[in-house]
């Protein structure tokens, strides 16, 4: 934040949309909504209280659109108490967990249960975090190399993938072309996590979200909605 910016709210509708404002030597109005919701407007060096607002007010269902679509990708699941009896999501479907002592660890799924079993000095937490990252790293890599020939005329490589905690999305990208995804995902319906990749390589063709860019999410995934309805449904 520069030494000039101050938080400024405008009611639309309902909603009260809160901004960082700071002003610039610049001839346009400069509004960013980033992916923790957050909004950043850099105006001119002359612009007026009221220009700045109706300005504002004309941008503010972009604003909202953009804040709900950066949402649709955050995480929601409530903390685990990693008990037994407690339910965790493993590809769209629940499992109870059942931790067991044991000379080994091991994690597996035995009849409608994640069953942890574990040395004392181990946690049931870390175990299953780190059985969670293996299967997501298996999965995804499997679904993306599934995906990728759907988008063959666009001359797209095959992607390096990572997986890596982010706390505030499901996927992401980089300009060189990394696809980056959340281990968290690997608890969504298989055809949520197909979405959330075909969302992202879209972006390796068309890097906002114009029209353009949902033109070609609906022909690679036509009912792709229904799964991203799925996955805010599953993963809250």
């Amino acid at each position: 934040m520069s030494e000039t910016a101050t938080i400024e709210s405008l009611i639309f509708g309902s909603r009260e949309i809160n901004y960082e404002l700071s002003y610039q030597d610049r001839k346009t109005l400069g509004i960013r909504v980033y992916p923790d919701c957050k909004v950043r407007v850099i105006a001119p060096l002359d612009t007026t209280e009221e220009k700045l607002k109706t300005k504002l007010r004309e941008k503010a269902p972009w604003i909202i659109k953009q804040q709900l679509e950066f949402l649709s990708y955050h995480p929601l699941t409530p903390p685990r108490k990693y008990i037994n009896g407690e339910t965790h999501l493993y590809l769209g479907r629940q499992y109870k967990l059942r931790i067991e002592k044991a000379d080994t660890n091991d994690v597996k799924l035995y009849r409608g249960t994640l069953l942890v079993l574990k040395k004392d000095n181990f946690t049931a937490e870390n175990l299953l975090s780190e059985w969670y990252r293996e299967k997501a790293s298996v999965h995804f890599e499997e679904t993306l190399k599934k995906i990728i020939p759907l988008f063959a005329r666009y001359k797209i490589d095959l992607p390096e993938l990572q997986v890596r905690q982010m706390s505030t999305r499901w996927g992401s990208c980089t300009p060189k072309g990394k696809v980056i995804l959340n281990p968290e995902l690997i608890k969504a319906p298989k055809g949520s996590i197909e979405y959330v990749i075909i969302h992202e390589l879209c972006h390796l063709v068309h890097h906002n979200h114009t029209r353009a860019f949902y033109d070609l999410q609906e022909t690679i995934m036509p009912d792709w909605k229904k799964w991203k309805e799925r996955l805010e449904m599953t993963l809250v």
